[in-house]
């Protein structure tokens, strides 16, 4: 039976469409996901959008709509970036959804048995951006002196009773928690959660009564739950929880939380203390990736260089748009674009390497060989060499992305890619068909056989693409996911088929800069 694994993105806040950062989490997670799927695993990913709070509302005032409008209409947004970045999620879940105040409800329920949750009068800093309480230690002056976020976002001075949740008990658990593993990753972000925690936690304010936008308390219906208490759960809901059988049993606890660096302290500190007072596993990883900034800068409204990412698929396609973020940026660090960056890189790398090899490779059997695949064949020194090549560079992608160290893996991927452009070069086809026929009709199994190889490593990078080619070589739907790579008889197969190649089709090309670059 396939091992279970379960990967979360944070849910998306819908006050305005999608950005460049929302599509760099939900690609980097749909290939986290493909990815695993190729191991075997049986994958479940969920993604979704976060949709009660103070800012919903408010937004929602400002444009003369009732919150759940907004909601409705946002959350169509996420919903169709997901499908035109072919991010296959498994459930794409909305807070608003019923099954979720209930799920939301019954973990508030078990927090409160255990004496974790107590009502109280809150008086502190607030900021309505971040959804997040600030002790006075943690702000920063603004340019003209006001007082700001962390994050440099306003904030404001709140009076208003509140249920609190005792945060302050679970420091030394909490603690224990990021020394005994891998809980939260990179280490960068697990040293500056601990050092946060071990300067002492206050109890969290946990509801509101000045607005109504959100889950009830159950038992005080004039209070909402805080939104981090009701986002947080989201990862419960999606798995059928209070049920406790079916899929929450086989998935939960999730395997990865994706989320943006930004983050990284709801999920390593509130959400671990909300799941030990309420008697349920933690989640095995939380890992806070880095931003994305727009040549250099973080994107934003007042610079006026918020990219569309729907937009900028459209421009450089889906499959481009996708292997330039996982190759161009350590994944974890933040990184870099601009359309000049992803033609260079998607040029050099998937247009003139390894689109290139590929389409060589089966207009040669389709010229020289009327399409006809030969098996039997004998095989050189120079061929062992280059299949050790493929192989190495198969396997090293393998396992960096097993440690979500993408842009390493798509490295090992190009040296491959690479030492078969050079075994082209040396071996001259193109001349042997002259010379030594069966030669070359060798030399052209043993690119069939590389490109097929390569083609089904970079799958969950660049599935849309790779498909097409997969469907040139006869490969099956079935035959596609990295268990296909351990098959040795797949090609004598696929030869007594009688299947033959046809004049093939580009699935990388070359990309143009727009006459007006995009800001």
């Amino acid at each position: 039976m396939a091992e279970p694994y379960y990967i979360t993105t944070a849910i998306s806040y819908p006050n305005g469409r999608p950005h460049i950062g929302h599509a760099y989490e939900a690609i980097a997670a749909d290939i986290i996901a493909r990815h695993r799927k190729a191991e075997g695993y049986d994958v479940r990913f969920q993604t979704g959008t976060d949709e009660h709070g103070l800012k919903m509302a408010q937004k929602a005032r400002d444009l003369g709509m009732t919150p759940a409008d907004l909601a409705s209409e946002m959350s169509q947004y996420f919903i169709d970036m997901c499908d035109t970045l072919n991010v296959g999620y498994d459930v794409f879940l909305r807070t608003t959804e019923p099954r979720h105040h209930a799920a939301s409800q019954e973990l508030w329920r078990r927090m409160e048995a255990n004496g974790d949750l107590y009502l109280d009068r809150y008086e502190g800093w607030y900021s309505v951006r971040d959804e997040a309480y600030y002790d006075e230690s943690e702000l920063i002056a603004g340019e003209g002196g006001e007082k700001l976020s962390p994050q440099g976002t306003p904030v404001e001075w709140t009076v208003e009773e509140s249920w609190f949740f005792r945060l302050s008990k679970y420091q030394d658990k909490l603690l224990e928690l990021y020394g005994s593993g891998d809980f939260i990753r990179p280490e960068s972000r697990r040293n500056e959660i601990s050092r946060f925690v071990e300067g002492g936690l206050r109890d969290l304010s946990v509801s509101r009564t000045s607005f109504d936008w959100g889950v009830k308390v159950p038992g005080s219906e004039n209070h909402v739950m805080y939104v981090w208490v009701d986002a947080l759960t989201n990862y419960l809901t999606g798995l059928g929880f209070p049920d406790e059988s079916g899929d929450y049993a086989k998935y939960w606890p999730a395997d990865l939380h994706l989320i943006g660096k930004d983050i990284v302290r709801f999920h390593t500190v509130y959400w671990p203390a909300f799941l030990m007072s309420a008697g349920l596993p933690l989640p095995k990883q939380v890992f806070g990736h880095g931003f994305l900034l727009n040549r250099g800068q973080k994107e934003s409204k007042s610079l006026g260089n918020v990219t569309d990412p729907i937009g900028l698929a459209e421009r450089f396609g889906v499959d481009a748009l996708r292997y330039f973020l996982m190759r161009e940026v350590a994944f974890g660090q933040d990184g870099s674009y601009s359309p000049e960056a992803i033609v260079t890189r998607c040029n050099a790398e998937l247009a003139n390497s390894f689109g290139n090899l590929a389409q060589r490779s089966l207009s040669m059997i389709f010229k020289n060989m009327d399409g006809n695949l030969k098996s039997g064949l004998p095989e050189m020194e120079a061929d062992t060499t280059l299949f050790a090549a493929v192989s190495e560079g198969i396997a090293s992608l393998r396992e960096a992305f097993m440690n979500l160290a993408f842009s390493d893996g798509l490295e090992s991927w190009m040296r491959a890619v690479f030492a078969c452009n050079q075994y082209v070069d040396e071996q001259a086809p193109w001349a042997l068909r002259k010379t030594d026929p069966e030669r070359m009709e060798a030399v052209l199994m043993v690119l069939f056989h590389a490109v097929r190889d390569l083609a089904i490593a970079v799958r969950p990078v660049v599935p849309g693409a790779i498909d097409k080619l997969l469907d040139q070589m006869g490969q099956s739907a079935d035959s596609r996911g990295y268990t296909a790579l351990e098959v040795t008889d797949w090609f004598e197969a696929l030869v007594a088929s009688g299947f033959k190649v046809d004049k093939p089709q580009g699935v990388f090309p070359r990309l143009e800069l727009p006459e007006e670059a995009p800001a």
